[in-house]
């Protein structure tokens, strides 16, 4: 019995010593090993039971590129699933659903590949038997991924300082998006007045006021949330140690005073680790919460923009002539066509053409196939609304399938638009929401795109309040934009078509 006890202590004294690395670690990366592993394994495993690889091992040590090339795919169409996002890996429901489709997508392309994949195997058992083990084996692993992965052991006790909009707003996204990896113990005042109170938020204050449809992030169910106000700032190092906190969520948007700061200094040389809230905010939804930033305008702009520096704007260049004129072609060959469809539905012009706004806040001049009736609008702009009744019978079909986009290469390869981007706007509503919302002309700083990361996590807007929502993502993607971040956008356009989930 007392060998028992001293051993569970020293146990919790070795854990208690590699906690702090353990809650830090990069749960991204290390799902991403777990994923690549049982994949790989599945591959093994057919190659192993297919009777024409004699010696198997031979087979498989001159072909690294078979397994190299399942990687690969894995890794772009799981992305493109949001598989790796916080919102997904912290629910089984969502896990199951997003890895379920890129285990089928990931298997049938593989084995369509001609030369660089192991050839189809004679039986229809074991042609079936691939998709089936890759999806039984990685939901397996995934099922228990995020069983341990949501045990309180591994989440960071977090303290949020500030109880208001920005301070509700952090505790809401923890909840929603974070709570496998922080556990939110309560709230810290800058008012002594507040201690003692509990504060429930029903619904993140950022959204609050949008009577429209939410971001697909933050649908699958309201969170109700009771969180307690357990001091002021001035007894914040009492209660780190009295809660053992790791993390400290600074939530208080106006200039920090001098008492604060050095409380906050103190902190740190406790070795918490600080983050502000909009920081925070952005990491968990993947859009910059531009209500909460005030005056701290770093947040919502690049300090090093990258789109200036190294070869990316190369690369991105690069890529868009080659992709344009891909599409051009295609275009061209589709053109007869859909000319032909447009006019014997609604008779008139086959091509659109608008003023946008465009890098630097040029005006150009976008091109579309129409999927309008005629003189739609009457003279005066008006938002694109769901089941739009101005939409035809055959411009509704062009806008599931975005062929009514593909006039827009042409504005690609004249360098007024690129591949991706953020989606270019009409002079007169740009002016509106430039009144209306801080930092919109930020959106300015690059290329406007056929696709952007706003267009394919919530679509296109309807309203100024559903605009706002997509000011957050474009922010995020200026912030953020890089080849790898182009290419994901670039698959879930392309899925987006496939499924028809144009508006």
């Amino acid at each position: 019995m007392l060998r028992s006890l001293r051993l569970s202590k020293t146990i919790l004294r070795g854990w208690q010593s590699v906690r702090p690395l353990v809650l830090r670690a990069d749960r991204y990366l290390l799902t991403l090993f777990l994923d690549l592993v049982v994949v790989n394994i599945a591959l093994l495993i057919i190659i192993l039971l297919h009777p024409s690889y004699s010696p198997k091992w031979v087979w498989i040590s001159r072909r690294p590129y078979w397994f190299i090339t399942l990687s690969a795919l894995w890794v772009l169409i799981a992305h493109a699933n949001d598989a790796y996002t916080p919102r997904v890996m912290g629910q089984w429901s969502q896990t199951a659903r997003a890895i379920a489709r890129t285990a089928l997508t990931t298997a049938g392309i593989y084995l369509l590949i001609p030369y660089i994949t192991p050839m189809l195997p004679p039986g229809r058992r074991i042609l079936f038997a691939f998709p089936l083990l890759l999806l039984g084996l990685t939901l397996l692993e995934r099922r228990l991924v995020v069983w341990v992965g949501t045990r309180p052991i591994f989440r960071q006790p977090t303290l949020i300082l500030g109880t208001h909009g920005a301070g509700q707003a952090a505790a809401y996204a923890i909840a929603k998006y974070g709570h496998t990896v922080f556990e939110v113990v309560g709230f810290v005042t800058t008012d002594a007045q507040e201690t003692g109170q509990i504060l429930t938020i029903e619904e993140d204050p950022i959204l609050a006021h949008l009577p429209l449809r939410p971001p697909d992030d933050i649908q699958g169910g309201p969170v109700h949330l009771s969180v307690p106000v357990v001091g002021d700032y001035r007894a914040l190092t009492d209660l780190i140690r009295q809660r053992k906190v790791t993390t400290l969520v600074l939530a208080i948007p106006q200039q920090i005073p001098g008492e604060l700061l050095q409380v906050l200094m103190d902190c740190v040389e406790m070795g918490v680790e600080i983050i502000p809230m909009a920081v925070l905010y952005e990491q968990l939804t993947a859009r910059v919460p531009i209500q909460y930033i005030e005056g701290q305008w770093y947040a919502a702009m690049p300090i090093s923009h990258p789109g200036l520096k190294g070869l990316y704007p190369v690369v991105k260049r690069l890529m868009d002539i080659v992709v344009a004129t891909a599409g051009l072609i295609v275009l061209g060959l589709l053109l007869p066509f859909i000319a032909l469809a447009i006019y014997l539905d609604d008779p008139g012009p086959i091509f659109y053409t608008q003023q946008r706004v465009g890098r630097g806040g040029r005006l150009f001049t976008m091109y579309k196939f129409r999927s309008m009736i005629q003189d739609a609008e009457e003279g005066q702009p008006q938002w694109a609304q769901e089941d739009d009744p101005r939409v035809t019978r055959v411009g509704r079909f062009l806008r599931k399938t975005h062929l009514d986009e593909f006039p827009q290469f042409l504005n690609v390869f004249k360098g007024e638009m690129s591949i991706v981007g953020p989606r270019p706007e009409r002079p007169e509503f740009v002016r509106e929401l430039s009144r209306m919302m801080p930092f919109y002309r930020v959106r300015h700083a690059v290329r406007p795109g056929m696709a952007g990361w706003a267009l394919v996590k919530y679509g296109y807007a309807g309203s100024r309040e559903e605009a706002l929502i997509k000011l957050q993502y474009d922010l995020y993607y200026i912030k953020h934009q890089s080849i790898w971040l182009d290419i994901i956008i670039l698959l879930k356009a392309v899925v987006d078509t496939l499924t028809l989930r144009g508006r």
